[in-house]
């Protein structure tokens, strides 16, 4: 080239131009001839060089934007195409889901329509059907998954990207594309979240995974991957699949007549930026334009300097790799060896070769001593060798438990332990199945534990079924039936409508599911919100006459083992109990009027020496009035008055004996709200009987305004009477003077532990109550009298008592001695209707 210049700058265009040349060149100095000698061919080769590249630059602007509008249009309708793939299987996942929501698909039915679309469309390595509580109830995976990556039936989602997308899915009710974050040594994966749709409710994802580097193998047209360097990325940019051209070293990058990177991404719908498809154009020659031994020489020269950089970028990347590579193997032989579930590789023949530091800890024997060895192990027992040899060759052919399988392992101290295994194929870098893969784990304290808890469980319901209680367990607002022990089966079946007829007939408040829908309230509104307690119960007495039979009726809430609130119920038969307290009821009725019988009897000749004086007055007025008559001395106004008389004492008579016979009568309960007032003056005329035949003086105040007491007005008088005529007695034994034989009978108001009372108080002058007496003063059949039964005041407890009132005695001393004897007892005022009262009585008609 710089010959051919030369020649042209030789030959002048005419003789005149030559010659001037001549002489100018002649002039020149040396050294200035030698630098344009220099400059001049150059000049020209870089003239020449600037006009073919500046061709070049045309031709090459123009063919780069052909380039990348080809680019742009290629990359652009395989983004179609992968858009139309993808939205494909989101329909026939989405019909899936719908399916399930319907319940018009099983666990079964969903492996068999999963594993149609994985065989069908090889970019979809598992679809899992997951539940609202985060399991998964069922799962599909491609059968070259790696069993790492396999999703197996009853997991939990992990606290990743997966569960955040999941609960993104749940808020959105929209089908969810996302991309979790790689693992280590595993592809790039694309996940699809289908939520499900129970009722209104969620209840769950149909998710799908696929393999992005199946989307690109599978979604990518071979000729558009053949012409372009595609690639599919993640929003940050990294490579997930595909091909794509090295970057350009930075000087180079940087010169100006460096071309531009000729490429184009878009992002992939319906997935949106978090996945992009690039197209690269791989970088074509400019052809020949000019001289080729230029462009030879350059390309050489470009070629020398790019494979020089691409060597020493592949050397540094190979050392990175190999102190990678050394670093992981050790990370991974220290993960091995701390890992404390112990670990066994067998190959294809059974041969083992591998185990971890925990599997030779947990059988005792050495890694040199198990690795190489084949059936039967060392760790056999020998009576199980031939199950084991069994279960080895259905693992070796296949056919291994998901859930694993229990054996027993015996140490090389020939002790034993139960282990359980789970075998699973082990799978190369290239996808081959080149052994067995075991782990195994010491299960020795769980079984224990396992058998202690089912010992204990079945301690627990011999237990319960042995009791002579119904009980019963239900969740409130279902009519599931929890537990029922044996005896409410034999009462009411194994349907929940006992529990809740015991419920309903305790006057419990208890759900009830046609309550939600007439009402937007929780229909756990008013139960308790901490955590419950043991002394949280309620009870109830019942009649059941289905059955014939009283029941007493407790209830409490608990937190059932799923965590479910539930209602427990307690019935127990007291049918014998309230039997036995009717008829104690009916044997102190009787008891009762069998006092009052005996104190009349004890007072029979004081009631006769009443009834005698009207009695005798009555005889002498008419003696008197016949004997006038007769004799004709008595007029009618005398007639009259002795007549009067007559009839007054008659009255008077009566009215002795309607008393006693009122005192006496035996009657049914009958408590109403009674005048305190009636009732002591009806006693203290009883009483007066016997206290005028022994002399003794009552007095007796009674404090105005007094409110009316729920009793048995014949009971109170009953024991205002016994006492009455105690005190007499006792006056009567320690014979005191006339003056001293007085009893004082008070009726006051008052307050005890904040309830109004109305206490009646009894004080005697009598001799007192001896100390060793005062300690069994109540004892039924104890008395100090010698023709005495010892019924009187445990009767008289007995009736306070029944009417929630309590009563005491002491004795009264001055200066040491016994001066008298203090009785009293109160009685609660009434704040209920007579109605309440009379319900304590209802098993009278079953005594009769």
């Amino acid at each position: 080239m710089s010959n051919s210049i030369h020649s042209q700058l030789d030959i002048p265009n005419d003789v005149s131009a030559t010659v001037e040349v001549r002489r100018w060149w002649r002039r020149l100095p040396a050294h200035r001839q030698d630098r344009f000698a220099m400059l001049a061919p150059m000049a020209a080769v870089a003239l020449f060089l600037a006009a073919i590249i500046s061709a070049f630059a045309y031709l090459r602007l123009e063919e780069i934007a052909r380039e990348q509008e080809a680019v742009r249009r290629d990359v652009e309708y395989t983004q179609q195409r992968l858009r139309l793939r993808l939205l494909e299987r989101q329909e026939q996942i989405m019909r899936i889901a719908r399916d399930i929501s319907n319940r018009d698909v099983d666990e079964d039915d969903f492996r068999v329509r999963a594993g149609a679309l994985i065989n069908q469309y090889p970019e979809l390595e598992t679809i899992s059907w997951i539940d609202g509580a985060k399991k998964v109830k069922a799962t599909y995976g491609n059968a070259s998954l790696a069993a790492a990556q396999r999703r197996l039936t009853g997991d939990t989602l992990k606290t990743s990207e997966t569960e955040s997308n999941y609960a993104l899915a749940k808020d959105l009710q929209q089908p969810v594309y996302a991309q979790p974050l790689a693992e280590k040594n595993s592809s790039a994966r694309l996940q699809l979240h289908v939520p499900l749709v129970d009722g209104g409710k969620f209840a769950g994802v149909v998710l799908a995974e696929y393999s992005v580097d199946g989307l690109y193998r599978y979604g990518v047209p071979s000729e558009i991957s053949a012409r372009y360097a595609v690639s599919l990325l993640d929003a940050k940019g990294a490579l997930l699949a595909g091909t794509t051209i090295g970057k350009r070293p930075p000087l180079v990058s940087m010169q100006p007549w460096s071309p531009p990177k000729n490429e184009y991404e878009v992002p992939v719908s319906p997935v949106g930026n978090g996945l992009l498809i690039r197209g690269q154009a791989y970088r074509t020659s400019l052809g020949v334009v000019g001289s080729g031994l230029f462009w030879l020489v350059i390309a050489l020269s470009a070629m020398t300097a790019w494979m020089l950089i691409g060597n020493w970028r592949h050397t540094r990347r190979r050392a990175q790799a190999q102190r990678a590579l050394v670093s992981e193997t050790s990370f991974r032989r220290a993960m091995e060896n701390s890992i404390l579930t112990g670990m066994r590789a067998m190959d294809l023949q059974g041969r083992i070769t591998y185990v971890n530091a925990a599997f030779c800890q947990m059988t005792g024997w050495t890694e040199s001593e198990l690795v190489g060895s084949t059936p039967p192990f060392p760790y056999w027992p020998d009576a199980d060798r031939e199950s084991l040899a069994s279960i080895l060759a259905e693992e070796l052919s296949g056919h291994s438990t998901p859930g694993g399988i229990q054996v027993r392992v015996k140490r090389k101290d020939s002790s034993m332990f139960d282990a359980r295994l789970y075998v699973s194929p082990l799978i190369d870098a290239s996808g081959d199945q080149t052994g067995w893969m075991t782990s195994m784990t010491d299960i020795t304290e769980p079984n224990r534990i396992r058998e202690q808890l089912s010992a204990s469980y079945e301690r627990f319901t011999t237990v319960l079924e042995a009791l002579d209680a119904s009980i019963s367990v239900a969740p409130l607002g279902s009519e599931e039936l929890l537990f029922a022990n044996k005896l409410y089966r034999l009462w009411f079946g194994v349907q929940t409508e006992g529990h809740l007829q015991l419920v309903a007939q305790a006057g419990i408040p208890a759900y009830s599911p046609s309550d939600e829908s007439r009402d937007s309230v929780d229909s756990f509104a008013g139960l308790p919100t901490a955590a419950l307690h043991d002394s949280e119960t309620e009870s109830a007495e019942i009649y059941m006459p289905e059955h014939d039979k009283w029941l007493e009726v407790r209830t409490r809430y608990l937190s059932w083992v799923d965590g479910r609130l539930a209602q427990m119920v307690i019935a127990t038969d007291i049918t014998q109990r309230r039997l036995a307290e009717a008829q104690s009821r009916a044997q102190t009725e009787r008891a009762q009027n069998a006092s009052r019988l005996i104190t009349m009897g004890e007072m029979a000749s004081s009631v006769a020496h009443e009834l005698n004086q009207p009695l005798t007055a009555i005889n002498n007025y008419c003696n008197g009035m016949v004997s006038r008559i007769r004799s004709r001395q008595i007029t009618d106004e005398d007639l009259l008055g002795a007549l009067d008389k007559t009839a007054h004492q008659a009255q008077r008579a009566g009215q002795i004996i309607q008393r006693i016979r009122s005192f006496v009568k035996r009657s049914e309960p009958n408590r109403a709200l009674a005048d305190v007032s009636g009732m002591v003056n009806e006693a203290v005329e009883l009483a007066n009987i016997e206290l005028r035949r022994r002399n003794v003086r009552l007095v007796h105040q009674i404090a105005p305004r007094l409110p009316k007491l729920l009793v048995d007005p014949i009971l109170i008088e009953q024991v205002l009477v016994n006492l009455l005529k105690n005190a007499a007695e006792s006056i009567d034994s320690a014979q005191r003077p006339t003056a001293r034989r007085n009893i004082e009978l008070t009726v006051s108001a008052r307050l005890v532990e904040t309830k109004q009372v109305v206490e009646f108080s009894v004080v005697d002058s009598g001799e007192g109550i001896a100390p060793e007496v005062m300690e069994r003063l109540y004892e039924t059949f104890y008395s100090t009298k010698a023709d005495g039964m010892g019924i009187g005041l445990s009767l008289c407890r007995s009736i306070v008592e029944s009417h929630q009132g309590r009563m005491k005695a002491q004795n009264i001393y001055n200066d040491g001695l016994v001066t008298g004897c203090h009785f009293s007892f109160w009685i609660p005022v009434a704040n209920t209707s007579p109605a309440d009262g009379a319900a304590e009585d209802s098993l009278h008609s079953i005594l009769g």
